[in-house]
C-alpha cells in the first residue's frame, strides 16, 4: 500500500469570509478546505493523508503587498494569545504533519489563529 501525506495551505479567512477586506482571498481559501476533505477521503484508502492548515494573522510580507504591513500586529490584538503568529510556526506545523507523528490525522483543517 501506498503512504504519504499531503498538506494544504488554505486560510481562517476561509472560516470567517474575510467580509469588507479579502472575500474573493477567503473564497479561494474555502476551495481549499473542500479539495483538502473530498482528497482526503479520496485518497485516504490508498495510506495517503490529506490535511490543511488556516493560518491567520501572521507576521509576513503578505500584509505589504496588500497595502498595509502592519496589519498581523494591528490585528493580533483580537486574538487570545495576543499576538502575531510567524512563519517559522506555521512550518512547524506542516512539518508535524508531514511526518509519522499525526499518522492518524487526515482530512483536519487546523486553524492557526491564535485562538481566534
Amino acid at each position: 500500500m501506498k503512504t504519504g501525506s499531503i498538506v494544504t495551505v488554505s486560510s481562517l479567512a476561509a472560516k470567517t469570509g474575510s467580509p469588507g477586506e479579502y472575500i474573493d482571498y477567503a473564497g479561494s481559501k474555502a476551495a481549499m478546505d473542500a479539495l483538502t476533505v473530498g482528497l482526503a477521503k479520496e485518497v485516504g484508502p490508498a495510506g495517503i493523508r490529506v490535511n490543511a492548515i488556516r493560518p491567520a494573522f501572521i507576521d509576513t510580507e503578505i500584509h505589504s503587498v496588500s497595502g498595509n504591513p502592519q496589519r498581523a500586529h494591528i490585528l493580533d490584538a483580537q486574538t487570545p494569545l495576543g499576538r502575531a503568529g510567524t512563519a517559522e510556526e506555521v512550518a512547524e506545523t506542516i512539518i508535524w504533519l508531514l511526518s509519522d507523528a499525526s499518522s492518524y490525522v487526515s482530512g483536519a483543517l487546523i486553524d492557526m489563529a491564535g485562538g481566534r
